[in-house]
């Protein structure tokens, strides 16, 4: 069958709409998710209250700053109430990094009630495994009003509030994180790699788990899964999953990307109604 030179110009021109498509508007195309978040146990006070969780910005060479910047004031715009960032605040560059991300997170939007992070693999630089990068980049978020917590809990109002540090930056240390959580009140725990929900690590730990790490697999084709998503379990793509014991995760699809490449993932900013369950 012969194609005519017109069917050939059409669909170079589908092609090449679709590339820019995929490569300049999607990546670029926040969209606010909005959901309940039923917490047992929540205190009285916080019934109502939002939470808006963040995640995978990737403050670095891939990602515009100035689309970053609008982005946050989005999310200031929205005054949440709590406001968590789990993980991939940043992602590592030779040169004028931490400028970079000084001049970022110098003033990011903040919670009313509390502005809470946890790290990613980013944080942990070239092939996770440099913490003195990490340690910088946390300093550099505190001093700007994020309070970090690797492998810890903060509480907010009488809700528990726990982080856990990465998993593939090999801090994840779930033992000293639920050391001093009380197993009576309302708790959400903040863990960037998904595949954390399944390691025997979770005893005694019965509420939602936000996530982020997988960008949603940035690309997927209508009715099939992501080819590309970093995770053993690749049921973990994006969204919520009900879990053993209890336990809700919520994986978002993060705001920036590695590559500047998004097809039917838009990024993502989560505003949760906190509920009690």
């Amino acid at each position: 069958m012969r194609i005519s030179r017109r069917r050939l110009l059409q669909a170079a021109t589908a092609a090449a709409g679709l590339g820019l498509y995929t490569w300049q508007w999607e990546p670029h195309w926040l969209e606010v998710v909005r959901l309940d978040l039923p917490v047992r146990r929540l205190p009285s006070p916080l019934i109502g209250r939002t939470l808006v969780q963040m995640s995978d910005i990737h403050v670095g060479p891939r990602v515009d700053d100035a689309y970053i910047l609008d982005v946050f004031r989005q999310v200031t715009a929205l005054a949440p109430d709590i406001l968590v960032y789990t993980g991939d605040l940043a992602s590592f560059r030779d040169d004028g990094f931490y400028e970079q991300v000084e001049r970022m997170y110098a003033a990011p939007p903040r919670g009313r009630l509390a502005t809470l992070g946890s790290c990613g693999n980013h944080e942990y630089g070239p092939r996770w495994i440099h913490p003195e990068i990490a340690d910088r980049v946390v300093a550099i978020a505190e001093a700007g009003g994020i309070r970090m917590l690797r492998n810890a809990v903060a509480d907010v109002d009488g809700l528990q509030i726990v982080g856990l540090d990465d998993l593939w930056g090999r801090r994840f240390d779930s033992a000293t994180a639920f050391a001093t959580l009380d197993r009576a009140r309302g708790m959400i725990a903040l863990s960037h790699n998904p595949d954390t929900v399944d390691l025997e690590a979770w005893r005694g730990f019965d509420g939602w788990i936000l996530a982020g790490h997988t960008h949603g697999g940035q690309v997927r084709p209508p009715f099939l899964p992501p080819p590309i998503v970093p995770v053993q379990n690749r049921r973990y793509t994006a969204g919520v999953f009900d879990l053993p014991g209890g336990r809700t995760l919520y994986v978002n699809r993060g705001v920036g990307h590695l590559f500047q490449l998004r097809f039917n993932v838009r990024p993502e900013i989560t505003v949760f109604t906190l509920q009690r369950a």
